[in-house]
């Protein structure tokens, strides 16, 4: 069939009577798949061994492994499909891949990446794809396969990219020792990066981001479910159960995730981790909720053009953005959005399919909810249906701004990164997590949003988190010239009280506190309450004075019309130096705090906390 041009993706007729919010039925992500799937046909080789999808830009990995990414992706679309007839095609690719077309799986390759895409779809389609297979076939697929035993991930998520393919090859009895032996070196690998409440930082350091939900929590899940091993289900479905508490408040009313962390041009590959938690019944979520906050997902992004005229997924967020782009990223990278096609594998009878959409957290109160691992405070409001993520505990400056702003939303967007495409800037390549650039630390600090910029230097970085509790978030960061900040928010509606306390730079230092960005969908406030003067932009600007100096501002980002006064809706005062009081007119009282033994940026110097 040929492609379906946005978006038509969405010309199904909706049914509003079973999902009042978003009109989505299965029926519209068997479209969505059918359409995607069509549309990439057209771009294989001749052998059906590579997909070299159109695109101005190549990956750091080069053409031949953009091509491979192709494959492996959309192969990964169709196995949640499960149409003998498009996997046909699909098997024809891998005869001819592992015939020496394909690059070979080596340490901490993109290979690596692709071949659990393969193993796993293999894994799903086994019936339909894997067993009608030549026996020849099979031995070369084994052992193209085979090389992730041994290959050398990057220490992230890469880890479960052996434990994928392993699981694949100790189920056909290919390899079995080094197969099981691939599994759990990888499982016991990530453990180390499990913080507890559901939240694994993405390798060593505190990178937190999607990966959470589409790595992290899918594959051992899914490992688990098809292994039909009940303990390891209950271990790591356990945690997807505890995750998805937080996730389901990543989204706002629109459909739209929260702007923030790497790899966002993978799109609704956000919804994965919703549908597993519905596969394997390991989910705090209703059905209806579920489907409202996955389906949301997926509409948000083909309504705004994620797709182009042929039917492809773009490189971007909604239409073509290089800015949200890494040096990894190559033609065929969006589709690692498959993901998002997993509750394909839930029949239609399921009641994650039959039941009414019910409201998801945004849609349903106003809240201000702490997550504890990421050190985070995320604020809804269901009025106008934004979500803002305080961030006071996620750090990767190597893929800035998308770590280490103050804070993110569904609405807006960091100033953009500068990828200098060399995959040799930090040695890193790919989707290790362990490599890129360093980003706008030292760029243009007046494009940076919801920073401290001390010197004019807007870097933030050896984040400390020092807590969350009800309403508030607070951390320590390191500045210009080594200045620290400790930052302190608070939250209640749509209104955020900012404080900052920055010792270590020498009296006279320019300190400016920038707010939301303009220009988005939402109106951009902030207004200085001590320490600072008003500046244009949402920008508030002041100095260091002799010792640590409290700079103290409100901010809002809102949607409603006509909202009322800043200052009609909290009293903030600064007692004697460093001690806040905060009363809001419809909600309760809070006192804090900071102190600094002396003028040194030292951690054992430093403290806050609510009293």
């Amino acid at each position: 069939m040929p492609p379906l041009s946005p978006p038509s993706f969405l010309a199904l007729p909706e049914d509003r009577a079973l999902s009042p919010y978003t009109g989505c039925t299965r029926a519209h992500w068997e479209a969505a798949a059918d359409s995607l799937l069509a549309a990439v046909a057209p771009y294989a080789t001749a052998d059906g061994a590579l997909y070299h999808l159109p695109a101005d830009r190549t990956s750091w990995s080069g053409r031949l492994s953009d091509g491979l990414e192709g494959y492996a992706r959309t192969l990964l679309l169709a196995a949640f499909r499960r149409d003998e007839k498009v996997l046909e095609r699909y098997a024809d690719g891998l005869a001819a891949g592992t015939a020496g077309v394909w690059p070979r799986v080596r340490d901490r390759s993109q290979p690596l990446v692709e071949a659990a895409s393969v193993a796993l779809a293999l894994r799903l389609t086994r019936p339909l794809l894997w067993d009608r297979l030549d026996d020849a076939v099979r031995q070369r697929a084994a052992g193209w396969l085979g090389d992730a035993l041994t290959a050398e991930p990057w220490p992230c998520n890469w880890e479960l990219f052996p434990v994928t393919v392993g699981g694949f090859l100790a189920e056909i009895d290919h390899e079995p020792e080094a197969a099981r032996a691939a599994v759990d070196r990888g499982l016991d690998r990530i453990e180390q990066w499990y913080l507890g409440d559901g939240w694994y930082s993405d390798g060593p350091g505190r990178a937190f981001d999607y990966y959470n939900g589409w790595a992290m929590h899918l594959y051992p899940v899914l490992h688990a479910r098809l292994a039909g091993d009940e303990r390891l289900l209950d271990l790591y479905g356990g945690r997807l159960a505890r995750h998805l508490q937080d996730y389901a408040r990543l989204f706002g009313a629109d459909g739209a995730p929260v702007h923030q962390g790497r790899s966002l041009t993978y799109r609704f590959a956000t919804a994965a981790p919703l549908w597993l938690g519905a596969l394997t019944g390991r989910t705090p979520l209703a059905p209806g909720e579920t489907r409202r906050l996955a389906s949301g997902a997926l509409r948000h992004f083909l309504d705004r053009g994620a797709v182009d005229g042929r039917g492809l997924l773009t490189l971007g967020w909604h239409g073509p953005d290089e800015s949200v782009l890494q040096g990894y990223s190559g033609p065929a990278s969006p589709y690692w959005a498959s993901k998002g096609f997993v509750g394909l594998l839930l029949p239609p009878d399921h009641e994650v399919w039959t039941a009414r959409e019910e409201p998801g957290p945004t849609d349903r109160t106003d809240a201000v909810t702490s997550v504890g691992p990421p050190n985070w405070l995320l604020q809804t409001t269901a009025s106008d249906g934004l979500v803002r993520l305080h961030n006071h505990g996620s750090e990767d400056v190597r893929y800035d701004p998308y770590y280490t702003r103050l804070a993110y939303s569904t609405v807006t967007r960091p100033s953009a990164p500068t990828d200098s495409g060399d995959p040799n800037v930090s040695g890193h390549p790919a989707d290790s997590g362990v490599g890129g650039d360093e980003g706008a630390r030292a760029g243009d600090s007046a494009r940076c949003d919801n920073s401290v910029i001390v010197g004019g230097d807007p870097s933030r970085t050896h984040i400390e988190p020092l807590g969350t509790g009800s309403g508030w978030a607070a951390s320590r960061h390191t500045a210009a010239d080594g200045a620290r900040v400790t930052s302190l928010v608070l939250a209640h509606g749509a209104v955020e009280v900012r404080a900052h306390l920055v010792a270590g730079a020498a009296p006279g230092t320019p300190v400016r506190v920038t707010g939301w960005p303009q220009g988005s969908a939402a109106r951009s406030e902030l207004l200085s309450l001590h320490g600072l003067l008003d500046g244009a932009g949402a920008v508030g600007s002041g100095a260091v004075g002799d010792g640590a100096t409290l700079f103290v501002a409100l901010a809002r980002l809102t949607a409603e019309p006509d909202p009322r006064p800043l200052a009609e809706l909290v009293s903030v005062t600064v007692e004697g130096t460093y001690d806040l009081s905060v009363s809001w007119t419809s909600g309760p009282s809070a006192r804090f705090r900071f102190s600094a033994a002396d003028g040194r940026a030292t951690a054992s110097s430093w403290s806050v906390a609510p009293r």
